[in-house]
């Protein structure tokens, strides 16, 4: 046999395998679109990071005291799902230590109360997949608290021009967490070749999740917001809520774990109580739902192609580069929709000086199209908050947010995401605090702090290399958003 003709063999095999698994069907309970159910107890919470004139940095964050106040109350069980859970970036000053803060919470718990039942759910990342110890999934285990690493390999390939000479090449090395040699990209630890060539896969577990138990209740949270001390100066929105929708929460969890090869039982159990805890349903004329994957893309688009003249879009994003959303939006332009969208400018990541891609290149082209933009205007940190608001000619508001930011991988079902959408009368307590949020952020003068947002000159950005740069990144998933 050639070399010619092994050559090309080769080029099939690896073809075949990038196809494949760029199609292969999702794992069950992946792509979780939740029943519709009445709002019970919503908080909208915000965390918003203002600077002032002389240098001083105010930290008005709600997410993380929600979150340590629900693993306080709790008497029976603790779910947590979140994506990045480590203490890079804590060597940095002003930053808050919220893994060892979570993990604190978390172990003391446990030891108050040895029957509570703890499932942390988290991605590969925090291990560098593999190649090094995560010290606080370390400490957990020791705690006898229930730790699910995720299994990615289900999903579907995000970048397969590399997936599939990984499968190939790479894949079935094994992984030596005490065996590192190279310097660490994500921590102080040495890692392994191995895990450098698992990064390019570029697919994670990208939820923020809690479910705890409160009083004869279950309550659920989902944000934007990670326990990662680098991320703790960063902007975010989140939701808590108590009532049916909980459950729709742990089952999409459930699925999580089935996918990655954990046992199901404590989900199953809860779940089974979760269902005879629930209040008979009140008289509300709000509701919520539960949404994951690609079926939050199908609710942003259903939104924005629903949006009539004279109504209101606003979109708070940190990364944005989903071409159907794109093109929907500028529609939405055409047809007379008032559309404000507010953006990270993409220059910070963890002390490091980024280009500006995606956001950049998408705002250029949505400010040629008329949509008004706006730059937040971060020091360093980032604005981290995903979130979609349609205000309707009906005097009813839907919100949608979560985890997701509008690009191919968060919502094409690449990545696992967790997002609600919910749909309340424009005078509701979430309704006015969401608008007070996205204008407060769009404002172009603070009474006293600086601006929270910049007019779109100030990071405008019309460099055709970088459009194109963006378009192939997007496309081929060879890209980290």
């Amino acid at each position: 046999m050639t070399m010619k003709v092994v050559a090309c063999i080769l080029l099939l095999v690896l073809i075949a395998l990038g196809v494949w698994h760029s199609y292969k069907p999702l794992p069950e309970g992946i792509q979780y679109t939740g029943s519709t159910a009445p709002l019970i107890s919503p908080r909208l919470l915000t965390d918003t990071t203002r600077h002032f004139p002389n240098g001083e940095t105010s930290l008005e964050h709600e997410i993380f005291d929600e979150v340590f106040q629900l693993i306080a109350q709790a008497e029976q069980f603790i779910l947590i799902d979140m994506f990045l859970y480590n203490s890079t970036g804590s060597e940095n000053t002003g930053l808050r230590p919220l893994s060892s803060q979570l993990t604190q919470a978390l172990i003391e718990k446990k030891r108050a109360n040895p029957r509570i039942d703890i499932v942390v759910i988290s991605d590969p990342l925090n291990t560098f997949y593999g190649g090094t110890r995560s010290p606080a999934f370390e400490t957990l285990k020791e705690a006898g608290i229930e730790l699910v690493v995720t299994n990615l390999e289900p999903l579907r390939d995000s970048s397969p021009a590399w997936s599939a000479l990984w499968r190939v090449c790479c894949q079935w090395l094994g992984n030596n967490p005490d065996g590192g040699w190279l310097p660490n990209a994500l921590g102080t630890d040495k890692t392994t070749l191995r895990s450098y060539l698992a990064l390019p896969n570029f697919k994670a577990n990208h939820r923020k999740v809690l479910v705890a138990d409160s009083g004869d209740q279950f309550r659920a949270l989902i944000t934007s917001a990670n326990p990662h001390d680098g991320s703790s100066q960063h902007s975010n929105i989140g939701l808590s809520f108590s009532g049916p929708a909980v459950a729709d929460v742990i089952r999409s969890e459930r699925a999580v774990a089935h996918m990655s090869g954990a046992s199901t039982q404590t989900f199953d159990r809860w779940l089974s109580k979760t269902a005879n805890s629930q209040p008979p349903e009140p008289e509300t004329s709000s509701t919520i739902k539960l949404l994951t994957e690609s079926a939050i893309r199908d609710q942003a688009l259903d939104m924005i192609k629903r949006s009539q003249s004279g109504e209101a879009i606003d979109i708070a994003m940190f990364y944005f580069s989903h071409r159907p959303i794109i093109e929907a939006l500028k529609a939405a332009r055409q047809r007379g929709v008032n559309i404000r969208l507010l953006l990270d400018a993409n220059k910070d990541a963890f002390g490091h000086e980024k280009n500006g891609i995606p956001n950049r290149p998408v705002g250029h082209e949505l400010h040629q199209a008329g949509i008004p933009v706006r730059w937040c205007n971060t020091q360093g940190e980032q604005c981290h908050s995903k979130l979609l608001s349609y205000s309707r000619q009906d005097g009813r508001q839907e919100l949608l947010l979560g985890s997701a930011n509008f690009t191919r991988r968060n919502l094409d079902d690449l990545n696992l995401e967790s997002n609600v959408w919910l749909s309340v009368p424009n005078d509701h307590p979430v309704a006015r605090k969401a608008s007070g949020f996205f204008n407060d952020h769009w404002a172009s003068e603070q009474a006293n702090s600086k601006p929270l947002s910049l007019p779109y000159s100030s990071w405008a950005d019309d460099s055709r290399l970088k459009y194109w740069q963006y378009r192939f990144m997007e496309a081929t998933g060879l890209s980290t958003f």
